[in-house]
This record gives C-alpha cells, structure tokens and sequence, in this order.
C-alpha cells in the first residue's frame, strides 16, 4: 500500500532530526513507500470547497545537515491525500482552532491526524479534566481572590497558561511569596484566557514522565528530569531524558482513557505523570518517539502507520 501523505508541520529546515517525532514519523513513511508533501500552515488556502496548501514534495534522510530533500515549491489539493499529519507546534490559539477547522472540511474522506474536530475540542489542560480522579487538585480560574486561596490552601503551588506548551510561563509560587500579587498582574496583562494553578508535586525532581500512547494503548514511555535550576522538565528548556517503566498506577491511568482517546481518533497521544499524578494529555503535536527508540522502547513511528494504514 503506497499513501499520499502530507505534512503540515513548522519548516523542515530547522527541526533537531534527533529528537523531532514528525520527523520520525516521515522516515517510517518514505520507509514503508508513501510519499511526503510538507508545507506550513500559513500556507493553507479554503476557496469555493478546495483547501489547499502551498508546499513541497520532500525526501528525508536520517544524516544531521543533510536531512531533506525538495522539489519544485507547489500549490497541492489536500483533498487528493490519503492522509495529512497535524504537527505543527502550539500555542493552542485562534491560529490553531482555524487549522482545525480547514482541516476538518476533507476529513474523514482524507485521513487527518489527529481528528481536527477532536484536536479542537481536547485543549490538552482542560481535557485533562475529565480524567479528575487521577489529577493533583487543580483550579481553573483569573479570578484573584480564587487563586490566592488556593495558594493559601496548599501553601505551594505551580500558575501557568491554560494554552501555553513548551514550559512557557510556567511559574512556582507559595503562600509566602511577595510576588504572588506582581504574577498576577503579568499574567492579566499576558493572557486573555484563565490561567491554571496546580498543587505543586515535589516528585517532580524525579522526573515527569512522558508516556505515549497509540489508538488508546501504551506504547512507551520516557521519564525528563528537570535540571537542577529550574521546575520545569521540558527538553528544550534543559531536561534530561532518561529511560522509564510503567507503575502500576500508570497502567491504571493509561486503562481509564485510552477508550475515550481511540473513540475520539486520538491516534497519537502523550500524556505527562508527575508521581502518582496525571497533569497534562497532550494531542496536538506529542512528543518523545525517538527518545523511547533511543533507549530500546518500541518503534513507535511503526505502530503509529499500522494504525492509520488499519483506517485506508
């Protein structure tokens, strides 16, 4: 079986091929025969039912500097696809939620991944809520009065976006903190949206782990230990990825939601667990496939395709 595929991702030009899962998920498609077209999202076009893109056909090649090939720059039907890879990197914004609505006007008929429609309606800190069971108390609020008595409650606490990614605006803060008042007034100048605050976990110095799942089931996991500077794990911003096993307890979170993500065509997922507590289901742009190749998980690229190929 040979696929159309088209990838809308940020430029190919300056992704890190040793971490970048996009990237891995389109050496496992020229691998397999398919063919790969990638453009920008600013590139999409809506006009009388058509949605098209301007881009390029590429080859890629796992050789850091030398990792892509172009033709020819072209405006492409994504309609003549049998699949498009959603992986362009939040901020979750209008930006986003039009992207998903363009895409939506040739799913299913053109595979999408993940379902645009179900993208849109899992923002990956609010969906995250329907899984309360399992989550550190949580308050979703830009009320001031609110959040201070959460803060007062249980003395440490973790304020951040509510569509932030990447670690971005992500701050520690406790009872006695004499900026308490200035955060909040920086992120009612930043953020239009409310913002959430989490009752801070200190087994965060051991690790947050990153466990992906595929069509509802786990696949891997990686565990990112923060540096010592900084409560954030994110990669990019200075964690260290190390190998990591499912507890018990994890496979209990991973078998309450994966029903509802394969329900939903949630195809690729991660999910963040810091201690015994999920924190975050990301379904945007996950992460984290070449870290669990790299140390001897699963091929996640691979079971990614068995499972869009299982759909064409």
């Amino acid at each position: 079986m040979s696929l159309a595929v088209a990838v809308q991702m940020d430029p190919i030009s300056a992704i890190d091929i040793a971490g970048d899962s996009t990237f891995a998920l389109m050496l496992e498609a020229q691998r397999r025969g398919h063919t790969l077209f990638h453009y920008h999202v600013k590139s999409l076009a809506l006009r009388e039912g058509m949605l098209t893109a301007r881009g390029e056909m590429v080859k890629v090649r796992d050789e850091k500097g030398n990792h892509f090939t172009p033709s020819s720059p072209e405006r492409l039907d994504l309609g003549s696809q049998d699949v498009v890879l959603m992986r362009q990197d939040p901020p979750f914004d209008m930006g986003y939620i039009t992207a998903t609505h363009l895409l939506e006007s040739i799913h299913p008929q053109t595979l999408v991944v993940n379902d645009p429609k179900e993208v849109r309606n899992a923002p990956e800190k609010l969906y995250v809520l329907a899984f309360k069971d399992f989550m550190p108390e949580t308050l979703i609020s830009q009320d001031v009065a609110e959040i201070d008595a959460f803060r007062r409650e249980h003395g440490d606490i973790i304020l951040k976006p509510l569509y932030g990614n990447g670690g971005a605006g992500v701050f520690r803060t406790s009872k006695d903190d004499q900026n308490f008042s200035a955060l909040l007034e920086l992120f009612a100048t930043a953020f239009k949206e409310p913002w959430i605050a989490q009752r801070y976990l200190p087994d965060v110095r051991k690790g947050d782990k990153r466990i992906i799942l595929v069509d509802g089931k786990v696949a891997g996991a990686i565990n990112r230990v923060p540096a010592a500077h900084d409560n954030r794990s994110n990669m990019h911003v200075g964690g260290v990825a190390e190998a990591a096993t499912l507890t018990k307890r994890e496979h209990e979170i991973c078998e309450a939601m994966g029903p509802d993500l394969k329900m939903r065509g949630l195809i690729f997922t991660g999910i963040d667990v810091i201690g015994d507590w999920l924190t975050e289901i990301n379904v945007t742009s996950p992460t984290g496939i070449r870290q669990v190749k790299r140390f001897g998980g699963a091929d996640i690229a691979a079971l990614i395709w068995d499972a869009i190929e299982s759909r064409k």
